[in-house]
């Protein structure tokens, strides 16, 4: 039975992340969007890359790289004509290159392949380099023979097709989506080829108001169980009730204080059948109920069972509260029974000095401890207000920003997020082969992209109006701080075990400080209001 109230803790509020999975740094767990990396270098070791290829990782390189990269693949390996190039904007900061090769190009193409290979051709009968070529396409296979020309046609296309867009073009997003068969029948037809190429465009961010991130106004509700006096008392009664001994009730009924073994039941009636239904989710044997939790089982449960005693069974009727977790149960009419199995008060050792040092080591007095425990408690809610109020201001600012959120982003953060869970989910439960397996599989994940897909977008909001606020402000941080980290976080997966990449550990490194500025910027120009619950 999960008898516990639904409630928001400012204290346990996390920053998101844009790559947890990576790299254990212990500061504020913030990976911004990278303001200072945006397009993809030119791959062109082997076409079919980019042929119908799903978008799938999003790591981004300098723009400087790409441009020049460009530039010297168009001058280096001019083209004997121009090619056509039609660009056609589509959703989700995505473009669609259509690209029409002419024929000189095609021919200037299957001259070279020809020659190669001829130059490399083994053909009985014929010294090499001295095959005809009528022999040699007869020998290798004409089809054979065309796909390397249209291959050849791609591979030296391409990134004259794309250099339009070098340096706003997300790295890994280049996609043809013209099937190989359509190609090749356009070549056979027409003696040119035509393909349509899909590019993830770096996106372009818009704020409303402009620069309104500035002056930010927000208000940061705390839960009242953060107070540090507060949890301070709780925590010494915590600590004190440990040291007590249970002994059995044997002269009276509950009263707070006591600890009480239940066993639970719950009805309710159908209002269309007037039929009694059990609850079986309200139902628990066994269960030990610690009276001075109170209300933060069940609101209202221990009114209904004060007095009762063992061996006693109670029935009342009872409305579950619009606040309880399980959305099925809020609001229903139930009658509860309750039989007290066994029933136990604590018996405590008098608060005083005498157990100051087995309340909190090194303590010699109540007063010390307390004074100690307050120390630890304020800290614990400077954190958690520092935290809820982040928190704030990251919801805020991404509200504040309108952007066409490329899909080849969305899929990357989505699937961190997701490889970040079930790395949480195999640390607190040991899987098998078979659970594993489903949890990884292209189903399992697909289905959490399509179900947390508000959540991914928020965090990839989140994570490109940091990006733009750094770039924006011109905000740096220290290289010795991160040096320092890079190191941290080397040393973190060497102890376990773990491997890593160098200059990627370096990039989130980077990302993560990054986050910390823009949030240091932001609180001081924020007008923060604090609320309690």
């Amino acid at each position: 039975m999960e008898l516990c109230c639904s409630t928001t803790n400012a204290s346990i509020l996390q920053f998101k992340p844009y790559s947890s999975t990576y790299i254990p740094i212990h500061k504020p767990f913030f990976a911004p969007y990278s303001s200072s990396s945006l397009c993809f270098p030119i791959k062109l070791d082997n076409y079919q890359s980019y042929l119908n290829k799903p978008s799938s990782s999003t790591i981004f390189v300098a723009p400087s790289a790409t441009n020049a990269l460009a530039e010297n693949i168009v001058e280096d390996d001019k083209l004997p004509a121009e090619i056509q190039v039609t660009t056609i904007q589509e959703p989700n900061s995505r473009l669609r290159l259509s690209v029409e090769v002419p024929t000189v190009v095609c021919d200037d193409c299957k001259g070279r392949v020809i020659k190669e290979l001829i130059k490399k051709t083994k053909v009985p009968g014929f010294r090499p380099g001295n095959v005809p070529e009528n022999i040699l396409i007869g020998f290798v296979g004409k089809q054979n023979v065309q796909k390397s020309i249209i291959e050849s046609i791609l591979k030296r296309t391409l990134p004259h097709a794309v250099s339009s867009v070098s340096g706003k073009a997300l790295k890994d997003s280049i996609r043809i989506t013209t099937k190989f068969p359509d190609m090749e029948k356009t070549y056979n037809t027409l003696n040119l080829l035509r393909y349509d190429v899909i590019v993830d465009m770096a996106p372009e961010i818009k704020w409303v108001p402009e620069n309104g991130y500035k002056d930010l106004k927000v208000v940061v509700e705390i839960d009242s169980e953060i107070d540090a006096q507060t949890a301070c008392d709780e925590e010494l009664k915590r600590r004190h009730k440990a040291m007590g001994v249970l002994k059995i009730v044997t002269d009276r009924g509950l009263q707070v204080g006591d600890v009480a073994v239940l066993d639970i039941s719950a009805t309710t009636v159908n209002e269309e059948t007037s039929i009694i239904q059990k609850l079986p989710s309200a139902e628990s044997k066994g269960f030990q109920f610690d009276t001075e939790d109170g209300d933060k089982v069940l609101p209202g449960f221990l009114n209904s069972i004060i007095g009762i005693q063992r061996g006693e069974t109670k029935t009342f009727p009872f409305e579950f509260p619009e606040s309880w977790k399980q959305e099925h149960l809020r609001g229903v009419n139930a009658e509860f029974t309750v039989e007290c199995k066994e029933l136990f008060y604590r018996d405590l050792p008098e608060l005083n000095d005498s157990i100051a040092d087995r309340l909190l080591p090194g303590c010699n007095t109540i007063e010390e401890v307390k004074n100690t425990l307050l120390e630890r408690c304020q800290e614990m809610e400077k954190t958690a207000k520092e935290q809820a109020a982040d928190n704030a201001i990251l919801d805020q600012i991404s509200k504040m920003i309108e952007v066409d959120v490329p899909q080849t982003i969305f899929e990357e953060q989505g699937r961190e997020l997701y490889g970040s869970q079930l790395l949480q989910i195999q640390a607190n439960t040991k899987l098998n082969e078979q659970q594993l397996g489903y949890l990884s599989s292209p189903k399992a994940v697909k289905d959490f992209l399509e179900s947390q897909k508000e959540n991914i977008i928020n965090i990839i909001k989140q994570n490109l109006a940091v990006g733009d606020i750094f770039k924006r402000e011109n905000l740096q941080f220290a290289t010795e701080e991160l040096i320092k980290e890079v190191e941290n976080s080397i040393e973190e997966f060497k102890r376990q075990n773990q491997d890593y990449d160098e200059d990627r550990v370096k990039e989130q490194v980077q990302e993560i400080l990054e986050g910390a500025k823009v949030l240091e910027f932001l609180r001081e120009h924020a007008e923060i209001q604090y609320i309690t619950k």
